[in-house]
């Protein structure tokens, strides 16, 4: 008979064999999806027995993430700003950091919003579960993206008031939208190819264009004016190094307002653009 305590130590102790970081965390991650029992609930059940069910759930999940497969992939759901999105390997995973946009976005309230290679939608969702009124539409190159993107606009009861269309950025984009949010790839080919193994369970063509991990922001920097209601914003996530870069960029296509805000951790994260009409 092996305890729940007994079942998690075993399961911390194979994720550090296997190099995982954040061993600890993840194996009681796993283990609260393995058990259903949530937080203080699993903290007074670690003495008991666990569950042939459980255990055999718990195995094969550690199992994965020693083999880096993100949590997220593993568990299917992702926390992002206090709500839960799907999370299958035809998107990325949501990262704390992309958070950062949401708060610049919040600042200003928008009416419509077009997210740029949506993914799972968890910007544009979050957006419009915090405006209350707003519309969105949401486009991607991927069916299989949409198609979890359009599940949790379906569980957070927000698919009357989300859209989404296969598109290569602007191609099937209709109209101007107060609010442009982007997540591009923006990782060089190297930067790929030294990212961290669990890059490899995401969808590469999200992660990187290939490369110098700007030519995503070359497209949407030249086609986004033409989307743009009079007095809108743009707000672009970017890598660490790439701000004078993107900026630069922005300001030879007649971006005006541009400037760049940090994440949490004080590494630039989100530039900010403004079109000016041109009378």
């Amino acid at each position: 008979m092996t305890s729940r305590r007994a079942a998690l130590a075993e399961g911390v102790a194979l994720l550090e064999a296997s190099g995982v970081p954040g061993a600890a965390r993840d194996a009681r991650l796993l283990y609260r999806w393995a058990s259903g029992l949530e937080g203080v609930a699993l903290t007074a059940a670690l003495n008991e027995t666990a569950g042939p069910e459980e255990l055999a759930r718990f195995r094969e999940a550690l199992a994965a993430r020693s083999k880096r497969r993100p949590v997220s992939q593993i568990i299917g759901v992702r926390e992002f700003w206090g709500r839960r999105f799907e999370i299958t390997p035809d998107v990325l995973d949501p990262r704390p950091e992309s958070e950062t946009l949401i708060a610049v976005a919040l600042r200003e309230r928008a009416a419509r919003v077009l997210d740029l290679g949506t993914g799972s939608g968890c910007l544009m969702l979050t957006l419009l579960a915090e405006w209350l009124t707003a519309t969105g539409l949401g486009v991607d190159l991927s069916p299989a993206a949409l198609a979890v993107a359009a599940r949790n606009a379906e569980s957070l009861s927000l698919a009357p008031r989300a859209e989404f269309r296969r598109s290569d950025w602007f191609g099937a984009v209709e109209g101007r939208f107060d609010l442009i949010v982007a997540n591009p790839p923006y990782l060089t080919e190297a930067e790929l190819a030294d990212a961290p193994p669990e890059l490899r369970h995401e969808p590469a063509g999200a992660l990187s264009d290939g490369g110098d991990g700007l030519g995503a922001y070359r497209a949407i920097l030249a086609g986004a004016a033409a989307h743009l209601a009079s007095g809108g914003r743009m707000l672009l996530e970017i890598g660490a190094t790439q701000s004078r870069d993107v900026i630069a960029l922005a300001q030879s296509h007649g971006w005006t307002g541009l400037y760049c805000l940090p994440d949490l951790d004080g590494r630039d994260r989100v530039v900010q653009c403004r079109w000016e009409t041109k009378s």
